[in-house]
């Protein structure tokens, strides 16, 4: 396949209006892979729709469905795995496998495990789930991409609770100490964790600032508003010299209002039968 130029998107108001139907539609797929599987991780998954909405249809990422190996692609790395179900509505949406795949989620023998598995679902990069893991990995890609010598960039997203573990800050001192500027952190900054919020179980404040005192490029933004987020991601794109981190703050059960007014419950709770009715009127399913 032949490389695709790197172009910098402009959200128009046309692709704006195609991007939130875009991302309802993920949003759906969401609430009928979690509710016939009994379990899973719906909050974290409705809550990032949007920017997986963005960087899949909004043209940030350079992939190519048909051939998922292709080396010139960009990597998307999902170091959160538990929020797996909306990286397997994009790469069910973009083509990458059969959507018939949806409703196997979780079962014994599934494309689609309850953390991303490498080497069962087309399109994704790493196998995860152990939280911190994805973004070391991520950051390995970005360095190995670079001694390639291809232009490839590494979109690497992960939570906010996740980010009370050590390992994540050993690979932003390393992202920073290598000048990796083709890795790109985005981090679910919903201030929710299954045990309550991320302040009163390990305070991350002032969290952007920590970033910028590891050597990151930071952009905080609502994680909710299109031209927000195309501008961020264009910015991490252009930045050179250092990594980027773009901390997107969004609603944990995002165009759900009961899931959105309970805030963390909805960490790893998946709707009962009656619930996912309400959730699927919600969205306008």
């Amino acid at each position: 396949m032949q490389v695709q130029e790197r172009t910098m998107p402009a959200l128009t108001p046309e692709l704006e209006a195609e991007l939130r139907d875009t991302a309802r539609n993920l949003r759906i797929e969401v609430i009928n892979m979690l509710a016939p599987a009994g379990s899973g991780h719906p909050g974290g998954s409705l809550g990032m729709a949007d920017i997986f909405a963005c960087l899949y249809f909004g043209g940030f990422v350079r992939h190519d469905p048909k051939n998922p190996g292709w080396l010139e692609r960009d990597r998307v790395v999902l170091s959160n795995g538990h929020i797996c179900p909306i990286l397997y509505a994009a790469l069910g949406e973009r083509g990458y496998f059969p959507k018939e795949w949806f409703k196997t989620l979780r079962q014994v023998g599934s494309h689609l495990q309850g953390h991303p598995a490498m080497h069962k679902t087309p399109g994704v990069e790493l196998s995860t789930g152990s939280l911190g893991h994805g973004i070391c990995g991520a950051l390995g890609m970005a360095l190995a991409e670079r001694m390639s010598g291809r232009d490839t960039h590494v979109w690497a997203l992960c939570g906010d609770g996740e980010l009370q573990e050590g390992l994540p800050w050993e690979a932003f001192m390393a992202a920073s100490h290598h000048k990796a500027d083709n890795l790109t952190i985005i981090v679910d900054r919903n201030d929710a964790q299954i045990d309550g919020t991320t302040e009163s179980v390990m305070s991350l404040e002032p969290f952007p600032d920590k970033l910028r005192a590891f050597g990151f490029e930071t952009i905080v933004i609502d994680g909710h508003d299109y031209g927000q987020i195309f501008d961020a991601m264009n910015r991490a794109q252009q930045t050179k010299g250092k990594p980027t981190a773009i901390v997107a703050n969004t609603i944990m059960g995002k165009g759900v209002k009961f899931m959105e007014a309970d805030g963390y419950k909805w960490h790893g709770k998946t709707p009962s039968k009656e619930q996912a009715a309400q959730a699927l009127k919600d969205l306008g399913a």
